[in-house]
């Protein structure tokens, strides 16, 4: 159904304008009216036409008799050879015959030309000056059709003589065709039809994309919406609908719109052959060219809209992206992805018809109403494929997630034969065990009164060795405290009694909670274990107080063994050593022993006890932070 619509589409559109092209024959610039003749379409190598290089000439300059001889035909001339920094007049003379039953009229194909003036004559010789162009609003015509159109008087005999100039900021493709009314009509119905199922189509796919996207979310299908737009929207520019129908009174951007869409083409063609692809995760040297590519069109196309329009016009380079997409889609194609299968030749059909459109911009190859119109051909098939290439890739996913449940569906029966068949193997060895543990249980409960009979007995046997213990523990706290008063430990039997810092910190934790915990903030006299070792946590305030907090060790930044025995030395009265003895024999700085005796001392001494001993030390205040 698709290809046959296809098929009546491009009948619809072309054929009309193809007979119009077979009628066009060769000869002199003069066309004699005869109602047996449809029309005539005159190229500008079949005109005579003057290049005015010094953009200068007036109207009456070129009329007059002895102008006349400067107005030649070219036949080498063709739209590559248009300058557009200068100023065109060409000349078209028209045999009258008043006895014409049909009326005739002059129509200019190029709808970009920004200038035009037709001079008209009438009967009595006067010409009548008329204005066309892009460049000026819709409504200044007198023909509301997107061409430009004048009507041949044909009121006397003879040859009348129609002269136009032509001013242009692109190449422009000066083409007449002198036709009847009659046939202007026919022709001009046939092809705004045409165009309309043409423009219909991009729509209605375009739509039907934006719902696909609005349902499922897919990025791509956005991209490819925004893509069909941009073609719907350039090829109205190229026909001269964008500027009948969309923008009327905004000429000014006529001169930028086929740049700005062309571009807008090439970047939604990236980004959703980015997409559909695949090509950041299947081939990432692919996805880097592609991107590279759209940074450089940005450039060219931000540069036109800056500094030289002429970057906007198409150029041949042009083509490269889509050759380029269709290189790339081939090579990801080849690696097994078999989604890009309608993708290739969409953009091979693409890519054909803008190779061929791009050549007849630049006048590369030989202009042919079949030729111009490739760019709507390739369009057309081209949104045709692939919609196909996205309903085929839902398809195949549809296909491999299909596969993929049936492969599920057998995996699940598999495992759920397997898990009946493991559940009745299970039972039959609960069974066994259940039997087994049974007969064990009873032999576990007899051991479990002899085990309870033992354990009274160990118990029994500890609460005798905890009292042990304790007589133990409190004979040697008792030796340790004698022989720190009798002020009789050298410092190596010292270090034997505190050898390190938690040897230090577990005696400072029993003298000062040994009578139970008091909390220094609130009173409080419960507390639980704090964040760290030798801390605690009150119930109550939440205060987290150490062993040191309230000593006078606390804050101290050298090893507590070593603070200790400076304690130590200075209430040794027989044995008290220099600064520089403590200093060598602890490793410590002279100055943070001195500094650590003198807080000491001072702190006794404001304590008022002038005989100090060992257990004085805990009772004193928090000196200031020993550095």
């Amino acid at each position: 159904m698709s290809r046959k619509l296809s098929i009546i589409v491009l009948f619809l559109l072309f054929a009309p304008i193809a007979i119009v092209s077979a009628q066009r024959i060769s000869g002199s610039s003069t066309f004699r009216i005869e109602d047996d003749l449809e029309e005539r379409i005159f190229a500008i190598d079949q005109l005579e036409f003057f290049e005015d290089t010094s953009n200068l000439l007036e109207f009456e300059d070129i009329i007059r008799p002895s102008f006349q001889g400067n107005f030649k035909i070219r036949p080498d001339f063709d739209k590559s050879n248009f300058d557009i920094e200068h100023t065109y007049w060409v000349k078209l003379s028209i045999d009258n015959d008043p006895l014409s039953t049909r009326k005739w009229l002059i129509e200019f194909y190029d709808q970009s030309i920004d200038i035009l003036t037709a001079y008209s004559p009438d009967r009595d010789g006067h010409y009548h000056e008329t204005f066309f162009g892009d460049a000026l609003p819709f409504e200044v015509r007198s023909i509301k059709h997107k061409n430009f159109e004048i009507v041949i008087a044909n009121e006397t005999e003879g040859i009348s003589n129609y002269y136009f100039k032509i001013r242009s900021s692109q190449k422009a493709d000066i083409r007449i065709a002198v036709r009847s009314i009659n046939r202007f009509v026919h022709y001009a119905l046939s092809e705004y039809f045409a165009y309309g199922i043409f423009y219909g189509m991009i729509l209605i796919i375009g739509l039907y994309n934006l719902l696909i996207y609005s349902a499922i979310r897919e990025i791509k299908y956005l991209y490819y919406t925004f893509y069909l737009a941009s073609v719907g929207i350039y090829a109205m520019c190229v026909d001269g609908i964008a500027f009948q129908y969309l923008w009327p009174d905004q000429p000014g951007l006529n001169q930028v719109a086929n740049g700005v869409f062309s571009y807008s083409i090439v970047l939604w063609a990236i980004l959703f052959s980015i997409k559909f692809l695949n090509t950041k995760n299947r081939s990432y040297t692919i996805h880097v060219i592609l991107l590279g590519m759209l940074v450089l069109k940005t450039i060219l196309f931000l540069g036109g809209l800056t500094k030289d329009p002429k970057l906007l016009e198409i150029k041949f380079y042009d083509i490269i992206p889509f050759f380029f997409i269709f290189a790339a889609s081939i090579h990801i194609w080849s690696k097994g992805y078999k989604v890009a299968r309608f993708f290739v030749i969409a953009y091979g059909v693409l890519f054909l018809g803008v190779t061929i459109k791009t050549l007849v911009n630049s006048a590369i190859i030989p202009h042919q109403t079949l030729l111009y119109y490739s760019l709507h051909i390739a369009f057309l098939l081209e949104m045709l494929l692939l919609t196909f290439a996205l309903a085929d890739r839902v398809r195949i996913l549809k296909d491999n997630r299909d596969r993929a449940f049936q492969r599920t569906i057998r995996q699940m029966e598999t495992n759920a034969e397997l898990k009946e068949k493991v559940n009745r193997e299970l039972e039959n060895k609960v069974s066994e065990r259940t039997r087994e543990l049974s007969e064990k249980n009873q032999l576990l409960e007899d051991f479990a009164k002899q085990v309870s009979e033992r354990d009274e007995e160990i118990k029994r046997i500890n609460s005798l060795l905890d009292k042990d213990n304790y007589k133990l523990k409190s004979s040697i706290r008792e030796s340790f405290q004698a022989r720190l008063n009798n002020k009789l430990l050298t410092f190596e039997e010292f270090r034997k009694i505190f050898p390190d810092q938690s040897a230090c910190l577990r005696y400072l934790e029993e003298v000062k909670w040994s009578g139970g915990f008091e909390c220094r903030q609130c009173g409080n006299t419960k507390s639980s274990k704090g964040p760290k070792t030798f801390t605690r946590r009150c119930s109550k305030c939440g205060h987290i107080d150490s062993v040191t907090a309230g000593t006078i060790f606390h804050g101290v930044k050298f090893p507590l063994e070593k603070a200790f025995y400076i304690a130590y030395n200075l209430i040794t009265s027989h044995e008290k050593q220099t600064l520089n003895q403590l200093a060598e024999l602890l490793d410590l700085r002279k100055n943070t022993v001195w500094t650590f005796r003198k807080k000491l001392s001072q702190n006794l001494a404001d304590s008022g006890i002038s005989q100090p001993t060992w257990n004085d030390l805990w009772v004193l205040h928090e000196p200031s932070r020993i550095d």
